[in-house]
C-alpha cells in the first residue's frame, strides 16, 4: 500500500511541477532538535546537502536549554550552543532562504520520563503539580496520570523567567517566529494548585497562549504552536494524545487568529487542518514516521489549496516533517539506508 501511494503521488507530480513550489506549498518544513555543541558543522552540512536541494524552506529547531543564555545561565544545559554557533546557523538560513523558527517548550513538557527539565529543576515553585512525584522508573499508564509536568500559568514570576529566555533566543536567531510547543498539556488547572484550582481549563490555556502571543507581538514576532490541545478528542474520536480530553479544546475560539498552527497527526492523516483553516488560522500539517500518512497529508494540502475559496486558500500553508530524536543520531541513521522512512518523506518536497 505504501508503494502504491508513493507511486500515485509521483505520477501526479509532473502535472504540478509547472507551477512554482511556493504557490503549491508555501511552508515546506523540517522540525528537529538543535544540534549539540561541536556538531554544528555536521548539521549545516546535512541541511545544505539534503534539505536545500529538496526545497525545504522552514526549519523548526528545538533549542530549549541548549543555548548559553546570559539572562538565566542557571537554566543552561551542561553543554550548550554558543552565540557564535547560533550565528552560523543563522547565516546558513539566510544563505538558503530558510526560515528558522527556534523552539522552547512552554507550559507543558516540563519533564520527560524520570527527569525534570531545567525550569522546574531550578524553580520548583513553578510546578503546577508539586504533589505528584517523579518516578524512579517511568511507566505509562501510572496512578497519577503523569506524562509530562507543566508549569503553573498563574504563577506571578514564571513569565519573567521564560520570556527572558524567549527574548534572548529570538535575538540570537534573528527570528521572526517562535515555536512555544504547548502540546500534550495534561496538567492544567489542577485541583490542588492554589492559583489554578477551579479555573476553566480552556480559559487558562487560551490566556497562556494569548500571553505568549502578545509578548512576541510587541516586537512583531509570530507565535507558532502545536495544535493538539485545540481539538476535541472526544467528539472527533482522536483521543488524548493528538487532541484534548481535558476541555482545553474550547480555547480555539479564545486565542488570536494570527497564531500559526502546526497540526500533527502521526498515525492517521486526520483532516483537522480544515477545522483550523475554517476557524481562521494558518496551518501546516505535520507528520513523523509513517510515509503512507505523510503522503496523504501532502496530497490533502495540495487539494485543500487548489479547491478552497480565495478567502480560505492561504490558510492552508503546507507540511512539516518532524523528527523526535537528537540531530546527530538522526543524521547518522539517515545515511545508513536508502530505505530510510524520513528520507522517503523528505523526497516528497523534492518531487514537487
Amino acid at each position: 500500500m505504501r508503494n502504491l501511494i508513493i507511486l500515485l503521488l509521483l505520477i501526479s507530480m509532473p502535472l504540478l511541477a509547472q507551477s512554482k513550489i511556493d504557490s503549491l506549498l508555501p511552508v515546506r518544513g523540517f522540525s528537529i532538535a538543535a544540534p549539540q555543541a561541536g556538531h554544528v558543522d555536521k548539521f549545516i552540512g546535512f541541511v545544505e546537502k539534503e534539505l536545500v536541494p529538496l526545497q525545504i524552506n522552514t526549519l523548526i529547531l528545538r533549542v530549549d536549554y541548549n543555548y548559553a543564555y546570559q539572562s538565566h545561565p542557571e537554566l543552561r544545559d551542561k553543554e550548550t550552543l554558543s552565540n557564535e554557533d547560533v550565528k552560523r546557523l543563522v547565516a546558513m538560513g539566510k544563505k538558503h532562504s530558510i526560515n528558522i523558527v527556534p523552539q522552547i517548550n512552554l507550559l507543558g513538557h516540563q519533564s520527560w520520563a524520570e527527569d525534570l527539565e531545567n525550569l522546574l529543576k531550578v524553580y520548583p515553585e513553578f510546578d503546577e503539580t508539586p504533589h505528584i512525584p517523579m518516578m524512579d522508573k517511568y511507566e505509562w499508564p501510572n496512578e497519577h496520570g503523569l506524562y509530562c509536568k507543566s508549569y503553573c500559568p498563574l504563577h506571578p514570576d514564571v513569565h519573567k523567567v521564560v520570556f527572558a529566555l524567549v527574548d534572548e533566543l529570538m535575538e540570537a536567531f534573528e527570528a521572526s517566529a517562535f515555536h512555544a510547543g504547548l502540546d500534550e498539556v495534561f496538567y492544567i488547572g489542577d485541583d490542588n494548585c492554589p492559583r489554578c484550582s477551579g479555573h476553566d481549563k480552556a480559559v487558562l490555556y487560551a490566556n497562556e497562549v494569548t500571553k505568549i502571543r502578545n509578548h512576541l507581538a510587541l516586537k512583531n514576532r509570530q507565535l507558532w504552536m502545536w495544535g493538539d490541545r485545540l481539538i476535541d478528542g472526544k467528539t472527533t474520536g482522536i483521543g488524548m494524545w493528538e487532541a484534548s480530553m481535558n476541555n482545553t479544546h474550547r480555547a480555539i475560539d479564545l486565542i488570536p487568529k494570527d497564531v500559526f498552527i502546526c497540526d500533527w497527526h502521526y498515525e492517521r492523516p486526520d483532516k483537522t487542518a480544515v477545522y483550523f483553516a475554517m476557524k481562521g488560522f494558518k496551518v501546516a500539517t505535520c507528520s513523523w514516521r509513517k510515509p503512507e500518512v505523510s503522503m496523504v497529508q501532502v496530497e490533502d494540502m495540495l487539494k485543500f489549496r487548489a479547491e478552497s475559496t480565495p478567502a480560505m486558500r492561504d490558510n492552508f500553508q503546507g507540511n512539516i516533517l518532524t523528527v523526535w530524536s537528537g540531530a546527530e543520531s538522526f543524521i547518522d541513521s539517515y545515511y545508513k539506508s536508502d530505505d530510510n522512512e524520513q528520507r522517503q518523506m523528505l523526497e516528497m518536497f523534492g518531487a514537487l
